[in-house]
This record gives C-alpha cells, sequence and structure tokens, in this order.
C-alpha cells in the first residue's frame, strides 16, 4: 500500500469539492445531485475528491435491489485525483470513504456507481474494492460534440427546456418538438455516439441486501467476453 496509507479522508464543503471536481475530471463537470463529498490530502494538500449523492434516474436504479426504502442508497457519481497521490490510493480512498458512511448513516445499506468507459475506464478500481458487475451496456447516451465536449443524455432530459449553446440557443425540447429523441438531437447538433460500453457496480454495505438483488451479478470475465474491456476510452483488444 505504500505512502497511499498515509492519506487522509475528509468530508469538505461543495465549495471546495466541485471546483477540484471540475478542474480534475475528464468531463470538467459535477453532478448537481452530489451531497456528499469526501476530500483525500496528502502532505496537507487535497488531492483527490470523491461525490456521493442520489442517482438522477433513482426510481429506475432503486428497483435493483427489492426492498430499498428511498434513503437506503447512494452513487458514487464523481471521483477523481490528480497524478500527486500514490499507487493504490483510489481504492484505500473507497474502503475509507465506505467505512465512515457505514459507522455515520447506518441507513446507507448499498452503494451503485457506473464505470465510464467511453472517456476512461471498465472500473478496475471497483473490482480491486469488491464491487459486483451487474451491467454491461453498449454505449447510448453519451455523445460527443463538434466542439469536443461530452454530453450526456441524462443532462437534456433533466432540464429539456434549457437554452443551449450548441444548439444555437434553442432547447432541447425546441429540436425535438416536445419529446424525448436523443437522436433528433444529434441530427441537429451534430454530436457523434461514442464507442464504448457503460458498466453498472454495486457495493453492498449491508451484505444480507445482496440476496435482493433483482439482476445477475455478472463475472468479470463477461468484460472480456464482449470485447468491452476499455482504458481512457479506448478498448483494449484482449482477443489479440
Amino acid at each position: 500500500m505504500g505512502r497511499a496509507k498515509e492519506i487522509k479522508l475528509k468530508v469538505i464543503h461543495s465549495k471546495i469539492a466541485v471546483p477540484f471536481v471540475k478542474k480534475h475530471h475528464y468531463s470538467g463537470k459535477v453532478v448537481v445531485n452530489s451531497n456528499l463529498h469526501f476530500g483525500a490530502f496528502l502532505d496537507g494538500k487535497l488531492h483527490g475528491v470523491m461525490s456521493f449523492g442520489s442517482s438522477t434516474d433513482k426510481r429506475r436504479m432503486i428497483g435493483l435491489v427489492k426492498g430499498t426504502k428511498w434513503n437506503e442508497f447512494l452513487e458514487l457519481n464523481r471521483m477523481t485525483f490528480d497524478d500527486y497521490l500514490p499507487k493504490n490510493s483510489e481504492s484505500r480512498c473507497i474502503s475509507q470513504a465506505i467505512k465512515l458512511i457505514k459507522k455515520n448513516t447506518p441507513n446507507i445499506k448499498w452503494i451503485i456507481s457506473f464505470a465510464d468507459g467511453c472517456s476512461c475506464g471498465d472500473g478496475t478500481i471497483y473490482r480491486a474494492s469488491n464491487f459486483v458487475l451487474t451491467g454491461i451496456k453498449k454505449n447510448e447516451g453519451i455523445c460527443q460534440l463538434p466542439s469536443g465536449e461530452k454530453i450526456h443524455k441524462l443532462s437534456l432530459n433533466t432540464v429539456p427546456n434549457k437554452s443551449r449553446a450548441e444548439l444555437g440557443g434553442k432547447s432541447f425540447y425546441d429540436v425535438t418538438g416536445g419529446v424525448y429523441s436523443f437522436k433528433k438531437y444529434l441530427e441537429y447538433s451534430g454530436a457523434k455516439l461514442l464507442d464504448g460500453y457503460q458498466l453498472r457496480y454495486i457495493y453492498f454495505i449491508d451484505k444480507s441486501y445482496k440476496d435482493k438483488l433483482t439482476v445477475p451479478i455478472l463475472p468479470f470475465s463477461t468484460i472480456d467476453e464482449l470485447n468491452a474491456r476499455m482504458y481512457k476510452g479506448e478498448k483494449i483488444n484482449t482477443r489479440a
């Protein structure tokens, strides 16, 4: 573990977390639902942030584990570290964050997170941190604008009447005729759907909830079987 053991994990205010995430996360964006932020400190300075909160599509996510109450799960929706932190820092910080959540918010039974293969990787850190793999889906929701900016369709669905620069000031609904049509948005904006996969992981703080899972736990070998191995948005051909 080396120097990773020296990292101090603390709850931090959003005023500290948000600027760090915007600067260091590959998306350059924060998730508005985030309301619990952990800061990773080494040598007295902030070098990493993990942000937790409600899932954007909470009504659908809650059904993954039968009997889960509205306030019994969280989503780890942003995790970003700078290059100063040593090897194994991510798994160390995830472990410490889960321990703090378990101690201070005993109502939380499980944590969900997604690995974005289109921009990052296939979730190596989650697998190393004892998350289970519960879904692999070919990307249908992340696109890249001609400017290089990446947009997720959920951000469009959440505020469909908002004026958008890439649409010349029009809203999502303006160009789709008032319906949730990602295809029409792609055509109008000139954006391209990114090639890759989204992988869904779950960590069970309360191990009894694992038996209530309504979807199969996939063996990690499934990633290679589907040729879904990704690193920094690029496919890794393990068959070659």
